[in-house]
């Protein structure tokens, strides 16, 4: 017989605590970038943001925290100028590429 597995206490899995080194970030990055949905990248910066400690990321890319909260949040909407500014701060940039067929 197979044993039952409570949902409930299984441990919460944090993506920010597999995103340990620059090569990890960036293809996180990439892999969201490629899907080509902006509150999917804001999601990420989020993930990404609290991975290298937010407020680190925050006094880095010259927001205070709460703005930086704020402006990735879920159903957010930040300006490309913010998400440029996290990005540097990430220590990553935006690239483009040719959409596939």
């Amino acid at each position: 017989m197979t044993p039952t597995i409570n949902a409930a206490e299984l441990p919460e899995f944090d993506l920010a605590e597999q995103l340990k080194t620059d090569e990890d970030i960036a293809c996180y990055l990439s892999l969201v970038l490629a899907e080509n949905d902006p509150a999917e990248l804001t999601h990420a910066l989020g993930v990404i943001a609290r991975a290298r400690g937010m407020t680190e990321v925050a006094r880095a890319s010259g927001l205070t925290r709460e703005a930086l909260y704020k402006a990735l949040r879920p159903n957010a909407q930040p300006r490309f100028d913010t998400i440029a500014r996290v990005c540097r701060a990430l220590g990553v940039q935006l690239t483009a590429a040719p959409m596939q067929a």
